[in-house]
């Protein structure tokens, strides 16, 4: 696990002060590579690229997490808004939002999730 102060200013910013990338911007939304993506300061497994889909949001999307016993939902009412934030429950790490507009054939839940906080781990060809 990396310790707080080994974070680059993008990670420490979204990840422990709950900020946002901007869309289109960070490195895995129109990734396409099989594989699993961790979580970028713990390592614990989030979610697979088997549920990742394209939202149009310019943020990765999956329609579930690959455990959920590893991520956390917290109510969020920031910015005037009603909103469900995602947590990996290992290091306690801001992962981004999950929403009720999903593919409806998957459950319709469409996890939003800022790049800066994953690293993909490729599956061997």
């Amino acid at each position: 696990m990396k310790k707080d102060e080994e974070l680059s200013p993008e990670l420490r910013e979204v990840a422990r002060e709950k900020g946002t990338e901007a869309a289109f911007t960070g490195k895995y939304w129109n990734e396409h590579s099989s594989g699993m993506y961790k979580c970028a300061i713990c390592g614990t497994e989030l979610f697979s690229s088997d549920t990742k889909f394209d939202s149009g949001t310019g943020w990765p999307s999956f329609t579930e997490p690959a455990n959920l016993e590893h991520v956390e939902l917290k109510e969020d009412s920031t910015y005037g808004m009603s909103r469900t934030e995602v947590v990996c429950k290992t290091c306690g790490a801001h992962l981004g939002h999950v929403f009720d507009d999903g593919p409806e054939d998957k459950g319709g839940k469409r996890y939003c999730i800022n790049s800066v906080c994953l690293e993909l781990e490729k599956k061997e060809k």
